[in-house]
């Protein structure tokens, strides 16, 4: 059964499961560039003021960097939608509830086991390469992506990652996967230099989701902010012509 979705850019998403509905790493304020300056302010208009999403049933945060774990998003957020709880790593978890979210509401992001999101819909966390696998002292991951599991289809959002073996290993434990949603927005010097980590690039995330045999790829992570950013037709040409066994979809309204 199709998946509503709704890209809010950047890495974020409202997914829809049945009755369950699932945020991932919403941005939805300008506070990067209120913060860091104008340089980063958004591409994209805000999609829904953060005091309007009364429907969050579960927040996952991939990591705490701002344009994932935003204060000024989650905070009302949280308010607005006092059935949500919250997951994500350690460091996520000790922030959210020093932000004043209610350590009832937070939960662990599970490495390597299945937990139950409700209603049929389960989740786990894989580790993801930011710019390594980094670990805290208790040995949780410090930045994960996370794989859904909802009726029988597999459903992975990558976080901020570029490919590596122990991130490749995991999901090769959790496959098949369904449908992939892929950073794009490349680590390269120039980028680093500016003190901007970027992910993998198009290439790889399409070589990774060929090597793991996903039917649909997302790209994410490429549309907010301009030093950041890929041009969609860039995106759209190299599928053209590495023209890879699997479904593109930009910007989908279902998965």
């Amino acid at each position: 059964m199709p998946i509503p979705v709704t890209p809010l850019g950047q890495a974020g998403f409202r997914l829809q499961f049945g009755p369950v509905v699932v945020y991932i790493d919403p941005y939805l304020t300008n506070r990067v560039a209120e913060l860091e300056g104008t340089q980063l302010t958004r591409l994209l208009a805000v999609p829904i003021s953060p005091n309007a999403v009364q429907d969050a049933d579960w927040v996952l945060i991939t990591h705490v960097h701002l344009d994932h774990c935003d204060p000024t998003t989650l905070l009302p957020l949280a308010a607005a939608s006092p059935q949500a709880r919250f997951m994500g790593p350690n460091e996520v978890i000790r922030h959210l509830v020093s932000l004043g979210i209610e350590a009832h509401r937070v939960v662990l992001a599970p490495e390597g086991t299945w937990f139950s999101l409700g209603r049929g819909l389960t989740v786990q966390a894989v580790p993801a390469v930011h710019p390594l696998v980094e670990r805290d002292h208790a040995q949780c991951l410090k930045c994960v992506g996370y794989v859904m599991e909802h009726e029988g289809r597999r459903f992975y959002h990558a976080g901020d990652t570029s490919p590596g073996e122990e991130m490749i290993c995991a999901l090769k434990a959790v496959s098949p996967i369904d449908v992939a949603l892929l950073p794009v927005n490349e680590r390269n010097f120039y980028r680093e230099q500016r003190g901007i980590v970027g992910n993998m690039s198009v290439r790889e995330a399409f070589q990774l989701a060929t090597d793991l045999k996903v039917p649909v790829v997302v790209p994410m992570h490429w549309d907010m902010f301009a030093l950041n950013s890929v041009y969609q037709e860039e995106i759209e040409l190299l599928y053209r012509l590495i023209n890879p066994p699997f479904r593109l979809l930009i910007r989908p309204a279902t998965l």
